[in-house]
This record gives structure tokens, C-alpha cells and sequence, in this order.
């Protein structure tokens, strides 16, 4: 299985790129067989969104995140929230690939911010722009507010697990029926993570 890992995160470290990380390694850890994971940090490639919005075409870095994207059999996103949306680097980033190149691919979505009100984020903005790219987002995306890196980490840790195990049934189910559309059905999903 190879996966890809979209973080929108600013800082370093990054909560965002935590949240990715541990993202990745659950749903590795769910996974039969071999995986690999490519990690595209969308800060060290953000001048380059914005020139290949300006011109209609990316530099060399640019592309290799793109193909890193493209190519892999599942995907990992997870933003920052920012005026209670996902960031304007992380939209962008979606927009300067093609409008098909996501078709059927299964998606994990995550987001962090500093308070549980914004959790909506991932239902409300990025199932939809998911859906718009024909994409499979998984059923249990995950949020991570500031409170939830102290002792909220168990509650945190299980929704990791269990969207994790829903990433890895996907890509698995698409890469063993050889491509397709990618979907399977949500009543198949929770069958094999045992809900």
C-alpha cells in the first residue's frame, strides 16, 4: 500500500504534522501486507502553489508533490483551522491539481485547531470539497483540538485506531479488486474494522 500524507501545517513541529503522523503509522498498522509513506509538506512547496496559480505551471517540487499525491492508493489530509475553515494553503493545493486525478481514491481526513467548536470543520468543508474531487473519504475523519494532546489523549488515540482501520479496509479493497472506483460500501467498512 503506499500512502500519501498532505499537511497544511505552519509551524514546526506541527500539530497538524503530528495528527498526520499518527494518522500514517495507525493505518500502517492496520494494513496487510507492505506500506509505504510519502509525506508532502504543503509550507515547503506554498510559493510554488501560488506560482503555479499564477502561471498554470509547477516547478519541479511542485510536480513531484502532485505525482506523490496522484499516484498513491490512499490519502492522508489534515489542515489547520483558520477562521473556521481549513487554510487557504490547503485549499490551494487542491486546486492546482486536476479536477480528476482524485477520482475513487480513499481519503482519511483530519484537521487541528486550538477548540472543540471547530470540529465541524472536517463534515461542513472538507467532506465536501472531498466529494466535489470524486474522492472516497473514509467515515470517521478526525479532529484534534489543543486539548485533546494532554489528557484527552486516549479519546484521541482510539479515533486515530479506528479511522486508521477504516483507511487501510479501503485501500485495501480497492488495490485487491485492481483500482476501480475505489468504493466500498459503508456497511462493508464497518465489517472489517469490527464495528
Amino acid at each position: 500500500m503506499k500512502l500519501a500524507v498532505v499537511t497544511a501545517g505552519l509551524s514546526v513541529p506541527s500539530s497538524s504534522r503530528l495528527l498526520a503522523d499518527r494518522l500514517a503509522a495507525a493505518t500502517v498498522a492496520a494494513a496487510d501486507g507492505e506500506s509505504s509513506v510519502s509525506v508532502v509538506e504543503l509550507r515547503d512547496v506554498a510559493l510554488d502553489i501560488t506560482k503555479n496559480l499564477l502561471t498554470g505551471f509547477p516547478s519541479p517540487a511542485l510536480q513531484s508533490a502532485i505525482s506523490t499525491v496522484v499516484s498513491a492508493d490512499g490519502l492522508i489530509v489534515v489542515t489547520p483551522v483558520f477562521t473556521a475553515g481549513y487554510s487557504g494553503l490547503f485549499k490551494s493545493f487542491f486546486d492546482v491539481l486536476d479536477a480528476d486525478s482524485l477520482v475513487g481514491k480513499p481519503v482519511l481526513l483530519g484537521a487541528t485547531g486550538g477548540t472543540e467548536r471547530h470540529s465541524l470543520v472536517l463534515d461542513y468543508q472538507l467532506r465536501p470539497l472531498f466529494g466535489y474531487l470524486k474522492a472516497d473519504p473514509v467515515a470517521t475523519g478526525v479532529y484534534a483540538a489543543s486539548s485533546d494532546w494532554g489528557s484527552g489523549e486516549g479519546a484521541l488515540q482510539r479515533r486515530i485506531e479506528k479511522a486508521g482501520a477504516e483507511l487501510a479496509a479501503a485501500v485495501g479493497g480497492r488495490v485487491a479488486g485492481g483500482g476501480g472506483t475505489g468504493f466500498v460500501p459503508f456497511a462493508q467498512l464497518l465489517a472489517e474494522v469490527g464495528e
